[in-house]
């Protein structure tokens, strides 16, 4: 039986042209010769699909690679990168690509989240693979591992820092007591945040990542739209200094859990205790941290997002659908196997720290505790501070509980019940505590 002669050189095209796209052709030029040996053939970056192709460009870029015809630039190529982000064009070229015989990655975390099982689907119809490494925390190692090397084992949480954006703001909250927005103004300057930060600053970005590694971990099917989302808009500088007088660093999270109501998916920012590993997460860096039944605790960290380090994780990609084309065979399919009911999020399981600002008058905490006893909720810790200055001419002090364990819907009903309490001025914040 005669064999196929392996290709002498792929045909790779990319889709876009910012700042990782930029950073992507530049390594596939700078590092052409390893590449072609780690492979076994030559990638021959064939085309530079962007919308403006007399727009200016980084210098290191060929632009007589550009062009705005992106439908035929991928049907000729043997693999497509795409970098362009949103949810169309890039779903209709990736289709078309995949229809064509070409092999996929993509860094487009908001396409997969919202409609990934298609891309999934049509690549196992052709024989070729989609790989997306670099959709959900840059350069760190989360999704192979996720579903390559922990394969045999049974993921029962993943807990992520997975947006370097939030996770500079909140640090320079808590290094340097700056207020929200100038901290998000920083993050501006310094290029961590763009000049909309919505995506970021309100969740929605972390939500799509967290639907990614829920429908790895838990081999279900997670959409964007399964995913409770909270940003850190409700974040105070005052929250910023109880949590480390409490004993803890605020971070946003994404949270992904399987329980006996089925998979749950949520993102809101959390009090970490200053002793687990993800509070020591610093900067614009992202950090992963997965508890499985065999394999115990493992932390996956590292820059999460910029050209460089975005670029890293889509080479990566790109080598592993090239060596398959060149030697045959494929990667792993999509996994939906378990097809787990989706848990609504009252039944996530967590913890509270309720700061409440109460009259200063004898019996007010007996008065709480009773409200908490009440909805079946314990009471872990409970700091007693006065205010300096009284609310409403009334002299108030702060009081604040920490919870044990207790189910979400529980919780926001007790959380309820205490701010109708006539002792009761305000709830002047309610943070989740995870991690411990």
């Amino acid at each position: 039986m005669a064999t196929v002669p392996a290709p002498s050189a792929l045909r790779v095209a990319l889709l876009g042209c910012g700042v990782v796209g930029t950073q992507v052709a530049r390594l596939l030029s700078d590092q052409s010769d390893d590449l072609a040996a780690r492979v076994g053939a030559r990638l021959e970056l064939v085309g530079i699909a962007v919308r403006d192709a007399a727009a200016p460009r980084d210098p290191s870029i060929d632009r007589a690679l550009l062009t705005d015809d992106a439908e035929t630039l991928v049907d000729g190529a043997d693999i497509v990168i795409e970098v362009m982000g949103g949810i169309e064009p890039a779903r209709t070229l990736l289709l078309r690509a995949i229809a064509g015989g070409a092999s996929v990655v993509t860094a487009n975390k908001a396409l997969l989240a919202e409609d990934g099982p298609t891309l999934y689907h049509a690549a196992d119809e052709a024989g070729v693979d989609v790989y997306y490494e670099a959709a959900v925390a840059g350069a760190i190692p989360i999704v192979r591992p996720v579903r390559e090397s922990l394969a045999g084992d049974t993921i029962q949480r993943v807990l992520g820092i997975v947006n370097g954006t939030t996770n500079y703001v909140l640090d320079q909250m808590a290094t340097h007591g700056l207020a929200l927005d100038d901290a998000v103004r920083q993050a501006q300057e310094l290029g961590f945040a763009e000049a909309d930060p919505t995506a970021d600053v309100e969740g929605y970005d972390a939500a799509a990542k967290a639907a990614i590694l829920a429908s790895l971990a838990f081999h279900t099917r997670v959409t964007i739209d399964d995913v409770s989302r909270e940003g850190i808009t409700s974040v105070t500088a005052e929250d910023v200094a109880w949590a480390r007088q409490t004993g803890h660093v605020i971070k946003l999270l994404a949270i992904c859990e399987a329980s006996e109501a089925g998979v749950s998916a949520r993102v809101h920012p959390a009090l970490v205790p200053e002793q687990h590993p993800l509070a020591g997460v610093r900067g614009a860096f992202n950090a992963v941290f997965v508890e499985a039944e065999a394999a115990g605790e493992l932390m996956f960290y590292g820059r999460g997002a910029g050209g460089a380090p975005t670029a890293s994780a889509v080479l990566g990609d790109v080598v592993s659908v090239a060596r398959h084309r060149v030697l045959g065979g494929k990667g792993p399919a999509e996994s939906h196997y378990a097809q787990l009911p989706i848990a609504p999020a009252s039944s996530a399981v967590t913890r509270y720290q309720v700061r409440i600002a109460v009259s200063d008058r004898p019996g007010v905490l007996a008065q709480v505790a009773q409200v908490v006893a009440e909805h079946s909720v314990s009471i872990e810790a409970v700091r007693q501070a006065p205010i300096e200055s009284s609310l409403d001419g009334v002299t108030a002090a702060h009081l604040v509980i920490t919870t044990h364990h207790a189910p979400e819907s529980a919780l926001a009903g007790t959380v309820a019940a205490i701010a109708d309490l006539d002792a009761v001025q305000g709830i002047l914040s309610v943070l989740r505590v995870e991690g411990s």
